[in-house]
């Protein structure tokens, strides 16, 4: 680093080509990188994380179907062998759109043009009980600490009295009936059902019961009736006792209150009930809308009286508002949306070297899904094209892997699959670093032994 006044300058050699400034390393950031590969500009991508997560299957390595590294890859081999291209891992602080400039917790990097793709993040809907206590599945360190708290607390039951009063240990509540919510309840269904009783055969399973809670009236909000009754259907037969028209009120530890007056307790609160934008400060509320970044038909940024175009930075994936005449209220949130926007500014970024316009993007939706565990997915293709069941499922399972970073992942994922396929087995169920989030006395005390142990 060089100091240059007050701050410091990011080492990051200087070369006199354009820079372009990647913030964020997902799947919009990701598809920009691996479309653009071109050697007219310095490309520097910074991210907090060194790696890329797939996060739609997060809930299997939580669920013990899946090791991070087969959902993960390193972000510096996506950019490897690429000459003047550089990752710094750091988080940043703050941008400054009229200086051309951005703020890490490591110093100053300018630059010609800057790609925000930092996605969402968990909105607890400024509930602090819930954002305190709960297990959110968002990253894969969120998704080990649920994985070895499922664990722990059925090795804590092993060793307590057999008619010990301990419900809340085998309770667990998902708050939240979008893919993730449903996909973690069909999960911990096929756990109770195939695993469980084999790994503690002197536990009664049947103590296990998984509760699924939605504020709206339906499962799978943004999907098609057709769907969501199919999914209700689906995980009401695997044991899941679905709650709908309900809001989770509080969450200390021990008791999820509900405003219907009911009361469950547990102490597992999985909280899949949604994502905000992962805003980085900085930016005039001028050009946000819905707490995201307002951009044109290029992914620039512009404000609200579309008076100004920041034609030098572009907001794509989660963070950015894109509004259409079939999409008033913004492209959905959705993986597809971003690796499109990604592929599609990489292309424009070619076309500017060429002195050639720009292009407008344009989405195309090829579907939603959701899986409920073995041979039962609901999936809504285009032209209003519903598939449920067997082909549901096949559907969803070849276009995750396709959707996975490297061949090595789809390698590992698949294999992973068939393994858990064929066996009705989970084969990593491994407590390496008990949860310090565990509520439950016997679980503390043995964090505490393995911490003392090393």
């Amino acid at each position: 680093m060089n100091k240059t006044g007050d701050q410091y300058t990011l080492n990051v050699p200087e070369t006199g080509k354009k820079r372009i400034v990647v913030i964020g390393g997902g799947f919009g950031g990701l598809s920009f990188l691996k479309k653009l590969r071109s050697k007219a500009f310095q490309v520097v991508l910074l991210d907090r994380y060194n790696y890329h997560t797939f996060q739609p299957l997060l809930y299997q390595v939580a669920t013990a179907g899946l090791e991070p590294d087969s959902i993960a890859g390193p972000l510096r081999k996506i950019i490897r062998n690429r000459k003047d291209w550089h990752f710094r891992m750091l988080r940043v602080n703050r941008i400054d759109i009229e200086k051309n400039k951005v703020f890490t917790t490591a110093g100053v990097l300018a630059y010609d043009y800057l790609i925000i793709a930092t996605g969402s993040k968990i909105n607890y809907f400024g509930n602090d009980s819930i954002a305190i206590n709960a297990y959110p599945v968002k990253q894969v360190t969120h998704a080990l600490d649920l994985r070895h708290t499922l664990f722990q607390q059925f090795e804590g039951l092993e060793i307590l009295d057999r008619n010990s009063g301990v419900q809340e240990n085998f309770n667990f509540v998902v708050v939240g009936a979008g893919p993730t919510g449903v996909e973690i309840c069909g999960a911990l269904a096929e756990l109770k059902k195939h695993v469980l009783p084999k790994d503690y055969p002197e536990l009664d399973i049947s103590r296990m019961h998984i509760f699924l809670v939605e504020g709206l009236s339906k499962v799978l909000p943004t999907m098609s009736d057709s769907s969501g009754k199919k999914a209700k259907k689906y995980l009401e037969q695997a044991g899941v006792k679905v709650i709908l028209n309900c809001m989770t009120d509080s969450f200390d530890g021990k008791t999820v209150h509900l405003n219907n007056g009911e009361k469950i307790v547990t102490n597992t609160l999985i909280w899949a009930a949604g994502v905000k934008p992962n805003l980085p400060e900085g930016i005039p509320g001028d050009f946000m809308e819905k707490d995201s970044l307002r951009v044109n038909v290029f992914n620039q940024l512009y404000n609200k009286d579309n008076t100004k175009i920041i034609d030098n930075v572009f907001a794509i994936g989660d963070i950015a508002f894109m509004k259409t005449e079939k999409y008033e209220n913004g492209l959905p949130g959705l993986a597809p949306v971003a690796i499109q926007q990604g592929k599609h500014l990489a292309t424009n970024m070619k076309r500017m070297l060429h002195g050639k316009a720009f292009n407008s993007f344009k989405y195309v939706n090829r579907g939603v899904m959701a899986t409920i565990g073995r041979n039962r997915a609901v999936a809504d293709l285009p032209c209003k094209i519903n598939l449920s069941g067997t082909v549901g499922w096949m559907l969803w399972m070849m276009v995750h892997l396709l959707y996975l970073i490297e061949f090595r992942n789809k390698i590992l994922v698949f294999i992973n699959w068939f393994w858990n396929y064929v066996t009705y087995d989970r084969g990593i169920r491994l407590i390496i670093r008990p949860s310090p989030k565990s509520k439950d006395r016997i679980s503390r005390e043995m964090f505490k032994a393995m911490r003392n142990d090393e």
